[in-house]
């Protein structure tokens, strides 16, 4: 008897199948800022992936009813073309995209199709919001500042070609990793027509005025977050929520030390809504969502029951709640909550936007009926767009962009595992990835895979390098050791001035009961992570041996150096230490891998962008010279052109896993007897 043709042919498909290769990479789709019509009809979002031949990101938007159907493109070729809003009344479509002149705001009329320019900015725009009424678009740029030079140069000669001139610093902060130094000069909010012409500045002053104004129901001021205090530089998580009029009168709205940001007004006027902290110098602190009156009165809590932190809230329709993203043991989620403070979950399984790892992420908007459309990824796929209302318990998933690829390549399946911490007890949440073809009666090696933040989760979303792992044939361990974020206040604060610390006992209690499931070989075991994660790694080797090689990734490794060279230098030293280094030298010590360097038997590779400027390499040149000194195997790869985020470019993602599995195996071989 024959087997149904659809049978006959899913079989077929499933024998042809073979594991993630490291060339897919540039294959690799992805959704991200959906943004979902106010009629709740369509979503445009903007479709990412990469170019083989240029190793860039290509970027486009497109187009898709709320029903599945009339997926298209909404602008011809690679644009670039990002930040898609819609007019109130949804007949236009504002984005931001490249041309000769660099990033400008341009306009699509929805119903024509015909697109215009509406600027000439010498600046990238960023944070576009309509005005209510559909007449202004706000938006946020940098205004440059020219400095007066120290010194003056005696006039070069005609025809000469003199050395370029020396940079002068003499602010408090000066790079940026991933921007590299930075431009003298200011955020600045603006307003322009929307029919296009001059924007007109509203902010002044030497203060960053970014992120995403909210407009009042009238169209007469904006809301914005910035912290515009004298001192500011030095106090960096003090930021207020203020009022600023067409005209650029400016009012404060909150007055309290810490945080308060993404303000956004109610429809009906009578609330806005904010999200920050009542700063207490942790290293960690928890997001919580307030309401206040538009003269900054009537100030309430609304997520004090909820302990994870919130963040982009969006109103209903209705005045009646607020949408608000959050992640909840490793799952993004996004809540409601009424302005009574009844909150709960509407949506799970959000973010997919961070390729390589499983990271947190991912957006959404809203429509006037509350439906909303957001990024939905599981661990088999990067983000898709999906859609879902308030009252709906399922969300609809409308675009499967990697189903042409994913439908040819068999991945690792993964596995959720807890187990308890053998220093305390606590519950420590992990994920295994099985290779391809995984047989439970055989003993495959282990890759411990370990995040960075710290204070940053992992979870049950797609990765890239944890399926080439597999597809390498190791079983990946992934976890969210103490530090890890989405299990409350209290417990991200267990490493508060005490990091590495008793982190290293979750993670060796997890990597024990993945052993316990009696297919790890338990002689076969290797180490990896990355900032954070490079931290740990390098903490581990210094503390045990069992692991049969490591590779730290862009690490801290000694926390002197890096809180006097990181680009984060004013924040890393009040939060994350009891003050200057110089004044809590032991402190800063112990804490540091460099200490456990004597200690160190494991034969390590060191992984950094040559252009690192959160963790630069010169922690990682302290590292490999000092296990050099100590004859330990070690090598030092350097990535030119890359910054903290190290994998950015698909390429790079490649050469990542390809050294470290390359280091991995050397050390395997050995170990198989090859």
């Amino acid at each position: 008897m024959c087997a149904p043709l659809f049978l006959t042919a899913a079989l077929l498909a499933a024998a042809d199948e073979e594991p993630l290769q490291p060339i897919d990479v540039f294959e690799i789709e992805w959704a991200s800022d959906p943004q979902i019509s106010p009629d709740g009809k369509h979503v445009v979002y903007v479709r990412s992936g990469f170019d083989v031949m240029t190793d860039q990101r290509r970027s486009s938007l497109w187009i898709i009813g709320a029903d599945g159907t009339d997926h298209r493109p909404l602008l011809a070729g690679d644009t670039g073309a990002s930040s898609p809003r819609w007019s109130p009344d949804g007949g236009r479509l504002v984005y931001v995209a490249s041309d000769d002149d660099g990033a400008q705001v341009f306009c699509r009329w929805m119903d024509t199709g015909q697109t215009a320019r509406l600027t000439q900015l010498t600046e990238s725009p960023g944070g576009l919001s309509w005005s209510p009424d559909g007449r202004w678009i706000a938006f946020s740029m940098l205004v440059p500042e020219k400095p007066e030079p120290m010194a003056e140069m005696p006039p070069m000669p005609e025809g000469a070609e003199w050395a370029e001139p020396p940079k002068v610093i003499e602010k408090l902060r000066w790079r940026a990793d991933g921007a590299g130094m930075l431009a003298d000069g200011f955020q600045q909010l603006f307003v322009l027509p929307a029919e296009g012409g001059t924007p007109r500045q509203l902010t002044s002053g030497p203060f960053d005025h970014g992120g995403t104004p909210s407009w009042t129901p009238a169209g007469d001021a904006l809301l914005f977050s910035a912290n515009r205090n004298e001192d500011g530089e030095y106090d960096p998580m003090n930021s207020e929520v203020y009022r600023v009029s067409l005209e650029g009168e400016i009012a404060q709205l909150t007055d309290r030390p810490g945080p308060d940001g993404a303000p956004v007004v109610s429809p009906d006027g009578e609330w806005i809504a904010y999200v920050g902290f009542d700063d207490k110098l942790q290293s960690y602190h928890s997001s919580d969502l307030y309401l206040m009156r538009p003269d900054g009165s009537g100030r309430k809590l609304l997520t004090g029951d909820l302990d994870r932190s919130v963040s982009a809230p969006v109103w209903d329709g209705h005045s009646e709640g607020l949408f608000f993203r959050y992640d909840d043991e490793g799952n993004g989620k996004i809540g409601w909550v009424s302005i009574e403070g009844d909150a709960r979950a509407v949506a799970r399984d959000v973010g997919g936007t961070s390729l390589g790892r499983p990271y947190g992420g991912g957006s959404y908007s809203v429509a006037d009926d509350s439906a909303f459309a957001f990024t939905y990824t599981r661990p088999d796929h990067p983000s898709d767009v999906a859609i879902a209302h308030l009252e709906e318990n399922e969300p609809r998933v409308l675009t499967r962009l990697n189903a042409d690829l994913f439908g040819q390549r068999e991945l690792g399946a993964v596995e959720e595992i807890w187990t308890e911490s053998s220093f305390d007890g606590r519950r420590i949440q992990g994920w295994i990835v099985k290779p391809p073809g995984f047989d439970p009666s055989e003993r495959y090696p282990l890759v411990l895979e370990i995040h960075g933040g710290p204070f940053a989760n992992y979870g049950d979303r797609f990765t890239a390098e944890c399926q080439l792992f597999a597809a390498a044939g190791y079983v990946v361990l992934y976890s969210n050791p103490r530090g890890s974020t989405s299990y409350g206040e209290e417990f991200a604060n267990l490493i508060h001035h005490n990091y590495p610390s008793q982190d290293y006992d979750d993670l060796m209690s997890i990597v024990d009961a993945t052993i316990a499931r009696g297919y790890v070989d338990p002689e076969q075991l290797f180490v990896t992570g990355g900032s954070g994660g490079g931290v740990l790694t390098s903490w581990i080797v210094g503390k045990t041996d069992r692991f049969r090689a490591a590779v730290v990734a862009k690490p801290v490794i000694n926390w002197t150096s890096f809180a006097l060279t990181a680009d984060a230098y004013p924040f890393f030293y009040k939060y994350w230490f009891p003050g200057f280094p110089w004044e809590h030298q032991e402190h800063y010590w112990q804490r540091s891998p460099l200490s456990l360097v004597g200690n160190v038997k494991t034969p390590t590779m060191l992984l950094t962008g040559e252009e690192d400027h959160r963790t630069p390499i010169s922690e990682s040149e302290q590292y490999y010279q000092a296990l050099k000194l100590r004859k330990i195997d070690a090598a030092l790869v350097r990535v030119p052109g890359a910054s903290h985020g190290i994998a950015a470019r698909p390429s790079q993602l490649i050469a990542k896993v390809a050294h470290i599995l390359a280091w991995f195996e050397r050390y395997r071989e050995k170990a198989d007897g090859g």
